[in-house]
């Protein structure tokens, strides 16, 4: 079997996706894209494809390494996020060609569903609250917020306050048994992080994400000696040699990389079995389409300390095209008391509409993220 073509759809709200066709026929679909870059990484899959066409597909293992290893420069969010799309897609070929979902060809499963989150939004107390129940009421056992608006290196308590309040209103709507993970988003620096972790540990959240951008890792030294909860991060962290050192220094609890910004399958995989290692839990991090979910799933079916995942159903993002528009059977994705089953069709178990791709793909996206400022006109972190 040989690669002959591929094809880039840029498709609403902000997502691109992959297809890979074959000389047998068999395709396969994966979802490399970085957030507001989409049309950067687009060009990176273009390159990498070169290499590609007329090889065979199966050998997923050294085109990873190629792809990863040939170039001078390697790493980084837009190689790692198209290295990432173009394996998800050589997995499903695969998996399809043997007619069995990719976890078996990664050793089986060892759970057949998995705890998923949902993200609530709302700038007031009342409506995270609300907006929380609501979830709840759904089905769902975990919810995640964000922590606060943007911070300065050092701001004022009236911040502190307002986002303990968000958070209390939480926990009072939700009760005491709903998993409520906190993202600090990156957006608050060393001197406030402190503070703001050391409010919220009354409201035993399930965990803080990102209390300090990961290029600050070593200030979580000082955090997790601070505070008792659950220290998460890895968003933001692109391969198994980024995560090295931070499960070496021991002071995260819970990894979150993204199947498709962290290398795809291949690498995901190792980077969970690595935190295994180190007696870390996984969260994979993935607010983005119906092909990066089915993959995440895939990684999360395999792999012992991956104990919930993040899923975007209905986010804010997603307004006018949702994950299941893409899907022919979009019962795939049945969320049932808080958990979803580990799709076991072939390949990444779903069945993209290619039809509703090409309509999408026709009226594209160039989503941006906001850019906020300081009252002193300064940069802030999104």
């Amino acid at each position: 079997m040989k690669i002959t073509g591929y094809e880039l759809f840029t498709v609403p709200p902000r997502w691109l996706f992959l297809k890979i066709e074959t000389d047998e026929g068999i395709t396969g679909w994966g979802e490399p894209v970085i957030e507001g870059k989409a049309a950067t990484v687009k060009t990176a899959v273009d390159e990498l494809m070169e290499y590609l066409i007329g090889k065979n597909p199966m050998n997923i293992e050294d085109h990873w390494n190629v792809m990863y290893r040939s170039g001078f420069y390697r790493g980084g969010p837009i190689l790692m996020s198209a290295i990432a799309g173009i394996d998800q897609a050589l997995w499903d070929i695969k998996g399809k060609f043997f007619n069995a979902p990719v976890y078996q060809l990664l050793g089986g499963k060892v759970r057949n569903s998995i705890k998923v989150y949902s993200w609530i939004g709302g700038d007031r107390p009342a409506e995270v609250g609300a907006a929380a129940r609501e979830m709840v009421d759904r089905g769902f056992t975990a919810v995640k917020m964000n922590a606060t608006e943007e911070l300065q290196y050092v701001d004022t308590y009236r911040k502190i306050d307002e986002a303990v309040k968000r958070i209390a209103a939480v926990r009072e709507s939700v009760g005491p048994d709903i998993g409520v993970g906190v993202d600090f988003h990156g957006r608050v620096h060393k001197p406030m992080a402190k503070i703001l972790a050391k409010e919220l540990e009354p409201f035993h959240p399930m965990f803080i994400e990102e209390p300090v951008l990961p290029e600050n890792n070593e200030a979580l030294r000082e955090i997790a000696h601070h505070v008792s909860i659950p220290i998460a991060t890895g968003e933001r962290m692109y391969s198994r040699w980024d995560f090295k050192k931070l499960l070496v220094d021991g002071y995260a609890d819970i990894i979150q990389p993204d199947v498709s910004h962290a290398g795809g399958i291949t690498e995901c995989k190792k980077i969970l079995s690595m935190a295994e290692a180190f007696d870390v839990a996984a969260a994979p991090h993935c607010p983005l389409g119906p092909i990066a979910l089915a993959a995440c799933l895939q990684v999360d079916a395999t792999c012992h300390n991956a104990f919930i995942q993040e899923q975007s159903l209905g986010i804010h993002y997603n307004k006018g095209s949702d994950l299941l528009d893409y899907l022919v059977e979009n019962q795939v994705f049945k969320y049932e008391e808080g958990y979803v089953k580990i799709p076991d069709g072939p390949g990444l178990g779903i069945e993209i509409n290619e039809e509703h791709v090409r309509k999408m793909a026709a009226i594209g996206h160039n989503w941006k993220n906001p850019i906020w400022r300081h009252k002193d006109d300064s940069i802030a972190e999104w």
